[in-house]
Formats: C-alpha cells, structure tokens, sequence
C-alpha cells in the first residue's frame, strides 16, 4: 500500500510545534544515552565483571536494537505514529533503570538486550516522525533534529557527571532521571504529528530484511558511522600512542572530534537547504578524506587535532540525511528507516573492534588509513542521498494549512 492511502491536514502552526516536540523528543532520547554511559564504571563494580565481560555486555543493546527495530513500524500501524513514539519513548527512558540493578553478567546482558531493544524501536520512531515534519515544512531538519540528540547526551552526561562526582549510587540517579526523562518525553509527544495509517493498509511485517533501497542507503551511513566511532574511541589513544602527546592533550583531540560534529549537525540544516544533500555530503567526503589524511600522515599533535576536526565536521550529517532519505526511498518509510538504522548500529558496533583488531595486526596508522579509504567511500556514494532532495508532491503550504498524505507508518 503506497503513502497516498489517507491524508491528513495539519495547519502551518501545528507542523511547526510538532518541530519543536520531536526536537524535544530527540534531546530526550540523547540524554537518556549520556546519563547511561558516565555511570558504566558504577555499572561494572556493581555487577562485578571483567573489562573484557563488560565489553562483552555492552554489545547486547546494538544487538537489542538491530533486532527490535523492524518491530517499530508494525507499532506505528497498529498504534498510530504519536501514541507508538509515546510508548516506545516511555519503555526507552524507563528501560535506563535496569543495567544499574544488574547484579551479574547475565543479568547485565538481559538489561542492556532491553536497553538497546527500547533505544532502536524509538529511534526510528522518531526519526519517522522527523522524516514527516520534514516533508510538510518543505526544508530540512533532520541534521538539526540530530544536533539536538547530540545536545541532550551531553546535558545527561553533565548530570551524570555530576552524580558521579558526589558518589551518587547509580540506582537512585538513574531512577531520578528516568522519571523526570518519562515525564518529560510525555509532555513533547503531544505535540507531534498524529499519523494513522488507513484502516485497509497492510500491516509491516513483523521481521523482513531491509529493501534494497536502504541497503544502499545504509552502506553510505555504515563509512560515516565508521568513521565517526573509530575518531570518538581512538583519536586520543592515536595522539597518546602514535604522536606521544600528553593524556590531557589526547583527551582533547576527542572533544575536538564531538564538538565539530554538534556544531556541524546544528548549522547541517541551512547548509543542505541550501546546497542540497548530494553536494553536502559529497563536500563532507571530502573534508574527512582530508582529515583522516592529515590524521595518517600528521607530523604533529596540533595537526592530527585537526585532522580529527575535519573528520568530525566531514561525517556529521550523513547519518540525518541518510535517514531522509531512506524515509522517502519507498512506500514504507518506518521499515527503510529501521534498515538503515540497523545498517549504521551494526557500524557503530564493529567500528571500534575492527580498528583494535587491525591496529593489532598492523598499526593504528594503518586502522585510520582504512578509516580513510571509507570517508572516501561518502564522495564516491554521495548520489544514492539524492532522495532527501526531493520535496514531497502535496507538501506545499496553502492558506495556513499543510497538506501530505500520511506515512505507511
């Protein structure tokens, strides 16, 4: 069944707060990401695993999600678009309660499987939705959605931070902020689009493999991401073993990495609106092949820095744009979005692992040499993102009100 099956009319001023609800829902999302991870070293203690059985378990929410995500379009059929994200958004934040309660590694393993189920099911939520706000405002907002991801990980690992600091027990400080998250991911789902699907549509089915489309797709987010998980776990172990800088220097060349990719994703939405998907990323290709040759062959500390830099901004919306354009490759935009998303977890996943393994056999300029080879691959695809360029036939504003037709989600 094609997208055109029902219609629903939002007016001008309900699609613009639903902009801002899903942008709350994404900080959201991202907070409750950085309140988990600044309490992993609390989480390790109280369960009392290995570094190697805590690696072990933290693979579990990649699978969780890489599992569950295809479920997400079935709920929004079933549910409707607002009441599915409110769901999952709720199990999302509640879900950070459990690994902290982990009192072994199994139990660990069960908590983060849910963790990471609840995590993917919301996120392509979400980014559904973001796809759909998108369409009727006719200008892009997926890299700034992301920004603001990236804003709430940092807001909920400040917080954590802090409650790390004061030797907070992980138990109380997670269940503080997954009820404060809940309520505040309830209040920023009423405001987002309401999409149903029409009652004779086909259901999504419950596990099938990612169209072809998104598997393209993918495989352009699969070298951002890459990149991206790569520079953020050994761009300061590089500086620190490669270039022999100082731990505090190394530790910066990290931040230098995260900064230039919020700052990037932040400004991302004027720069695609005004030059396009394609040319975006394609210049984006070619800032991080810059950068992770100026990274591979850096005489310096300062240099490598910067290379890092470039990587960061090169790679930074691909992700957003990729999830546009998955949402507007097919008739069923939840499942491309869940294939692509599948796509670039799976990436995140592998990407430190493989550089470790490589360094190990060779070297860590040889891991970023391959690190390089892949931000290539972002000029070489750039072309298949050219459906985030095309705006939705029906989308244009008319007399206060936005018309489309509603999503197979």
């Amino acid at each position: 069944m094609t997208n055109d099956s029902t219609v629903t009319v939002y007016s001008t001023e309900q699609v613009k707060r639903a902009r801002i609800a899903v942008a709350a829902v994404f900080t959201v999302h991202g907070a409750v990401t950085g309140s988990f991870a600044t309490r992993v070293p609390w989480i390790q203690d109280h369960a009392g695993v290995s570094a190697g059985q805590l690696g072990l378990a933290l693979a579990f929410p990649a699978i969780g999600a890489s599992i569950a995500m295809p479920l997400a379009g079935r709920i929004s059929h079933r549910f409707g678009a607002r009441t599915a994200l409110r769901g999952l958004l709720t199990l999302w934040t509640l879900a950070l309660i459990l690994p902290a309660l982990a009192p072994n590694l199994l139990t660990l393993c069960a908590a983060l499987f849910v963790y990471g189920a609840t995590a993917g099911m919301s996120d392509v939520a979400m980014n559904a939705l973001g796809v759909e706000v998108e369409n009727r405002l006719d200008k892009s907002i997926m890299s700034g959605l992301h920004g603001m991801w990236s804003v709430g990980a940092l807001i909920g690992s400040a917080a954590g931070t802090v409650a790390a600091h004061t030797a907070t027990d992980a138990r109380t400080h997670h269940l503080v902020a997954a009820l404060v998250l809940t309520a505040l991911g309830l209040i920023a789902c009423r405001n987002v689009l309401d999409i149903q699907s029409h009652p004779d549509e086909e259901p999504p089915p419950r596990f099938t493999l990612p169209p072809k489309s998104a598997l393209i797709i993918g495989a352009v987010g699969f070298c951002a991401v890459f990149a991206e998980g790569a520079s953020l776990d050994w761009s300061a172990v590089y500086l620190r073993d490669v270039l022999d800088s100082s731990d505090g220097l190394a530790a910066a060349s990290t931040t230098a990495f995260a900064l230039m990719m919020a700052v990037a994703r932040i400004a991302g939405d004027r720069i695609v609106d005004r030059f396009g998907a394609v040319r975006t990323v394609r210049t984006g290709g070619v800032m991080a092949t810059a950068g992770g040759l100026l990274v591979v062959f850096s005489p310096s500390p300062a240099a490598a820095m910067c290379g890092f830099g470039l990587l960061g901004l090169g790679v930074a919306v691909v992700v957003p744009l990729a999830f546009a354009a998955a949402g507007r490759s097919g008739p069923n935009p939840s499942q491309a979005i869940a294939g692509v998303a599948t796509i670039t977890y799976t990436s995140g996943l592998i990407a430190p692992s493989a550089i470790g393994s490589l360094a190990e056999a060779t070297s860590l300029v040889v891991s970023f040499g391959a690190v390089t080879v892949l931000a290539f691959g972002l000029v070489l695809g750039a072309g298949v993102l050219r459906s985030a360029d095309r705006k939705v036939a029906g989308s244009a504003v008319g007399e206060g009100t936005t018309t489309k037709s509603a999503a197979g989600s």
